[in-house]
């Protein structure tokens, strides 16, 4: 990680230090997704499976999973595993569960009454990751929330392993959430599966979960595509950002900024901090630290682009993370309820020493599937609104027409939008008439 002194740098400089290691790669990366979303197009089943073939290393000639095969991977798992995922699957689904958006109604004047009422969106895609490490625990952030919306087809598409079987845990966890329509395939031609549909894969109206730069560059094309599917949002790579002061533990900095830089070669880690001491303290225990990892060369490549750098104070710091739109946000501060109210941009905030970002990945309760490159700036985490559509619907009654008509009457006027107009001014005529 290299250590950046914010003040020292000029503006062209300070933008690079907090640029996103994935930008370099966007031509390459969008050229090469969109020869795969157009292959899939054209080929279904068959290009699926020899894009699987060619990325993974396997060829499957089923793409779907069979009851036999889920149920033989529960079996498989250890006990305690099988425990986590119903005990971690309960603390998602009560607290997503607090959150449901209800239909309402109002009558907003005499005999006019407006709703919003809510559908789940018929057919949703889940987007389950499992390249270098499988997340079975995406499976439980997207499938609940899709249960508790009710959406009457949910899709969920995760890579193959090297046997060509998919993880037995993201199965595991599928089961959980009661989805039972599961595909083998990952990458962009997951996406592209879901989004245009193939002998196998329904078409979905919606798409959704985490992934590396190629899966989020296949859900950007594919949305932006003529009658193409929705998507959640851009989700991956993985990012975190540390603002931490003084009395922060350089040992749990360490280890939460190698919580995310373990994900992937492309994801980013920033501690930002007001103390010189602290950061060089945080640079050699990451030092320390990332020799104990399994996954220790992908951690290095994250760390290649990730930074510790040293702000004038917390203040800027928090402007700066703001400006970035973090993922993922820890306050290593002493009093990080009092520095609440400083973040405006974030996926999803962590408060204090003791709420490593590992809990809201796996088992407090909140979404992983979060806004990254920026998109915190608009958007916030997957939920269950996320799986609904919501309409208004209105009704009104003669007498609320008379009321509220010589309004749209005037307004229409102004804007010379006549056609408009005439579709209230002839129903009043037929109230004052009485006929």
């Amino acid at each position: 990680m290299n250590l950046v002194k914010w003040n020292k740098l000029d503006s062209a400089a300070q933008s690079e230090a907090i640029a996103r290691g994935t930008v370099a790669a966007g031509p390459e990366v969008r050229a090469s997704v969109e020869q795969t979303l157009e292959l899939v197009k054209a080929g279904g089943d068959a290009a699926v499976r020899d894009l699987t073939e060619r990325f993974d290393g396997v060829r499957r000639e089923s793409l779907s999973v069979s009851a036999e095969e889920v149920s033989g991977a529960i079996e498989s798992l250890r006990p305690e595993l099988r425990a986590a995922i119903t005990e971690a699957a309960g603390r998602i689904r009560t607290f997503h569960e607090a959150g449901i958006v209800k239909d309402y109604a109002v009558e907003t004047a005499p005999g006019v009454v407006c709703e919003r009422v809510v559908r789940p969106i018929p057919r949703v895609g889940l987007y389950v990751p499992a390249g270098s490490a499988p997340l079975p625990s995406t499976a439980l952030m997207l499938g609940i929330p899709a249960q508790l919306a009710g959406c009457p087809e949910v899709v969920l598409i995760t890579p193959p392993g090297p046997s060509g079987a998919p993880d037995a845990a993201v199965l595991a966890a599928a089961a959980e959430c009661g989805i039972t329509e599961i595909v083998v395939a990952g990458g962009a031609q997951a996406i592209a599966a879901l989004a245009y549909g193939t002998e196998t894969v329904p078409r979905c109206d919606k798409i959704y979960g985490p992934g590396n730069a190629w899966v989020t560059e296949a859900k950007r094309q594919v949305s932006t595509a003529e009658g193409g599917p929705g998507i959640d949002m851009p989700a991956g790579p993985s990012e975190v950002v540390v603002i931490a002061d003084a009395g922060a533990t350089a040992e749990f900095v360490a280890a939460d900024l190698l919580s995310q830089a373990e994900h992937g070669p492309d994801s980013q880690v920033i501690l930002f901090t007001n103390d010189d001491d602290l950061a060089g303290a945080v640079i050699d225990e990451v030092l320390t630290q990332v020799e104990e990892l399994p996954r220790a060369d992908i951690a290095r490549k994250a760390l290649a682009s990730s930074r510790v750098i040293v702000t004038r104070d917390l203040e800027q710091a928090f402007e700066i993370s703001n400006e970035y739109g973090p993922e993922h946000l820890i306050l290593s501060l002493r009093e990080p309820r009092d520095w609440l109210a400083n973040v405006r941009t974030a996926g999803s905030v962590f408060m204090g020493d003791w709420a490593p970002e590992t809990l809201g990945d796996y088992c407090s309760g909140t979404n992983h599937v979060l806004p990254t490159a920026g998109a915190a700036r608009y958007t916030g985490g997957v939920n269950v609104a996320s799986f609904q559509i919501a309409m208004t619907v209105q009704s009104v009654t003669p007498a609320g027409l008379q009321e509220v008509g010589p309004c749209a009457v005037e307004l229409s006027e102004a804007e010379q939008l006549h056609a408009h107009q005439r579709a209230v001014t002839k129903r009043l005529a037929r109230l004052e008439s009485g006929s």
